[in-house]
């Protein structure tokens, strides 16, 4: 390809770079963490657009930060839509009976029976699953495709379990206990394998490219928490996207990362409302602590399930506060510390919605990232989405093929 021309892959690569790296002022502070977010006295109008939408606009921006936004005014984001519409994937075959979704949660199986339909196996090509815990997905390939796979998962429990179902079944599925960050993992990859890995995480799914590049294997990948790695800061995977990173000062921190992937519009509202719960609590204890160290600063606490939050806001804190070595005062004034949590809750919700637009991007720009990769290892690509978000919004799919 001549040099002044440009691939669409390039491109859109190319103009995320430049969106992340233009408006990183805004999507990089944690409202979370700041009394005083840095941008407010630079933009006032926008802070005091966001903190005065109603409760509705803010779900109705949570779910669909494109359409109609207020923010328009301030952000780039009718192109930032533009950037991140990824084609909607063609599937191949009839969809999978529910009777092999058996022991399989609902959704789980709605996202395996649509992922399954992206695998377009050549003939004579072994089918592994990695990190493929009970064997879920390597089940339903080896029954649709008449053939036999192999699972790969490092824990022994998750392997018989996964044997159990499968003689139940009458399926041919080979588990075998493997870490995939071992060195021996490269053994299970060759030039006639086809690797599956349905939201492989971090490290496990960036292990998986590397070895798919060194060894030749095809792969279908819908990556996740990109977060979850060693590396304090990101390393771009392909020459490429080090090369737009380098050309304009862009670098992601784990807590980037995680932005990608803190979209949870598949959450059930009870955990939502527990998600909501834990959050102002702990701005409540941000605020009280704030207060008792004399330092105008956020601190970190543990995290805990939402299954296991203490009953009562003043139990929470003094389990924070154990935590952090902080003596309470006999005379803390729970319930106004509780409603400031509230409040604050309320306020980093509306203000979140600046990171949210961005969340997409940095997902999509990841994404590409991996696709460079592959195309720079002369495999032959596609990226796109494989469902709907409410099925999961973690639905980019990448194909990757040896040319």
């Amino acid at each position: 390809m001549p040099k002044h021309q440009e691939s669409n892959t390039d491109s859109r690569f190319r103009r995320l770079t430049e969106c992340l790296a233009e408006w990183q002022a805004l999507w990089r502070p944690l409202p979370f963490m700041h009394r005083q977010l840095p941008w407010r006295e630079r933009y006032p109008d926008l802070a005091e657009c966001l903190l005065g939408l109603s409760e509705y606009e803010v779900e109705r921006l949570q779910a669909d930060p494109w359409r109609n936004s207020p923010l328009g005014h301030w952000l780039p984001i009718q192109e930032l839509a533009e950037l991140v519409d990824l084609p909607l994937l063609e599937g191949d075959g009839p969809t999978l009976p529910d009777a092999w979704g058996r022991h399989v949660g609902g959704r789980k199986w709605r996202q395996i029976e649509a992922f399954t339909r992206h695998l377009r196996l050549t003939p004579g090509v072994s089918v592994v699953e990695w990190c493929a815990g009970k064997g879920h997905l390597s089940r339903a390939l080896a029954r649709r495709h008449g053939i036999e796979a192999t699972g790969l998962e490092w824990q022994p429990s998750l392997c018989e379990e996964g044997r159990r179902m499968a003689a139940a079944q009458g399926v041919a599925l080979q588990m075998q206990e493997q870490d995939v960050l071992a060195p021996d993992a490269a053994r299970w990859l060759g030039p006639r394998t086809h690797v599956a890995a349905l939201h492989a995480c971090g490290d496990l799914h960036l292990r998986l490219l590397e070895l798919a590049a060194a060894k030749g294997s095809a792969i279908t990948l819908a990556p996740c928490c990109y977060q979850r790695t060693r590396d304090a800061t990101y390393r771009p995977l392909s020459q490429r996207g080090a090369s737009l990173s380098a050309g304009h000062a862009l670098s992601f921190s784990r807590d980037d990362l995680a932005l990608a992937v803190q979209e949870t519009v598949t959450a059930p509202s009870g955990v939502r409302r527990s998600r909501e719960r834990a959050n102002a609590w702990r701005l409540g204890f941000d605020a009280l602590q704030r207060q008792l160290r004399g330092v105008d600063a956020y601190l970190p606490v543990p995290s805990l399930a939402y299954g296991r939050l203490p009953e009562s806001f003043e139990a929470f804190c003094r389990w924070a506060a154990a935590r952090k070595a902080m003596p309470l005062s006999a005379d803390v004034a729970w319930e106004r510390y509780e409603q400031e949590g509230w409040r604050r809750q309320a306020e980093v919700t509306r203000l979140e919605l600046v990171r949210h637009s961005f969340r997409r991007p940095l997902e999509v720009w990841l994404a590409l990232d991996r696709q460079c990769r592959m195309e720079e290892a002369g495999f032959r690509t596609e990226l796109g989405v494989f469902c709907a978000p409410e099925l999961t919004p973690r639905n980019l799919l990448l194909n990757a093929y040896k040319e």
